[in-house]
């Protein structure tokens, strides 16, 4: 059984003026999501700048949002890590702290081997009883995870279940889901590309958009698994100019600016990354507010 169908938040986390971690906003986002019909929740991933917090604050903002959630929707942690160890060291904390699942993105900058990135996610599935997602985004990790290795893994290593496909390569994408079948819960990591992956038997998206839009991700999802395909597709179109924005500076740059936009109070972002250019941000506003979001 897939950890969830649907759509499926990227989280951001929400930040203070002096960088700190807002939780009094995280808990009004969390229930803002679970408000609008998100499936699941994914914490500290790229969009929730885990790899600008330190170990304590990542273990505490999964924890924190677990017992936000408090079980009324799944709650997925990124837990992953260049090396294996810090890996496994998040992953069973995310464990402990009550998460449904984990996302584990493949090591960045080492650049594995397809035989290491084997042997680096099985070493952190052993590690813990949870069900696992790879996640594949070669744009950021500078490493592809092949079909043929998800399929392995997905086939041989019992609690990793599915990928977040974020790669955009439908290619290799058909060619997993023809090698993979029904052993692997595949997931769009594109919110421009929701309805083709679901058409390739897709459980849904792990979304960005859903952090400003979380009913209309849910519906293009739920409108496919229902045979409301023309609906789904037209969903999608219709969000295609704000997503384009979303994306028009480096995540999570553009949708912290849009829920600040809509008076969420997401706060500034951690060093390296920095506010929206100005110019971008005219253009993400206009873009919401034909979405109808402001």
């Amino acid at each position: 059984m897939a950890i969830f169908e649907g759509a499926g938040v990227a989280l951001v986390t929400p930040m203070r003026e002096d960088g700190s971690i807002n939780y009094e906003k995280l808990r009004e986002i969390v229930e803002f999501q679970i408000a609008g019909g998100t499936d699941a929740i994914v914490v500290c991933g790229t969009t929730g700048e885990a790899s600008a917090m330190t170990h304590e604050e990542h273990i505490e903002t999964v924890r924190f949002v677990c017992e936000v959630t408090n079980h009324r929707i799944p709650v997925i942690a990124g837990t992953g890590s260049n090396w294996t160890e810090t890996a496994i060291y998040l992953s069973k904390e995310a464990e402990a702290a009550g998460a449904d699942g984990l996302l584990l993105v493949s090591p960045y900058y080492n650049k594995a081997t397809q035989k290491g990135l084997i042997a680096h996610f099985t070493a952190v599935a052993e590690a813990v009883s949870l069900p696992i997602l790879l996640y594949n985004i070669p744009g950021r990790t500078g490493v592809n995870i092949a079909p043929q290795t998800i399929a392995a893994l997905c086939r041989n290593v019992k609690n990793i279940v599915g990928v977040k496909e974020a790669s955009g390569n439908f290619s290799n994408i058909a060619t997993l889901m023809s090698l993979a079948g029904d052993c692997v819960d595949l997931y769009s990591g594109n919110d421009d590309q929701i309805v083709p992956l679901l058409a390739l038997g897709g459980k849904g998206v792990i979304s960005v958009l859903s952090n400003v839009a979380p009913q209309k991700a849910h519906d293009i999802c739920a409108n496919y698994f229902a045979g409301n395909v023309k609906e789904s597709c037209r969903l999608q179109l219709e969000a295609i100019p704000l997503v384009t924005e979303l994306f028009s500076e480096v995540n999570p740059i553009p949708v912290k600016a849009a829920l600040n936009l809509m008076g969420m109070e997401a706060g500034p972002l951690r060093l390296p990354l920095t506010e929206m250019e100005p110019e971008h941000q005219a253009k993400l506003k206009k873009a919401m507010e034909d979405y109808g979001l402001i």
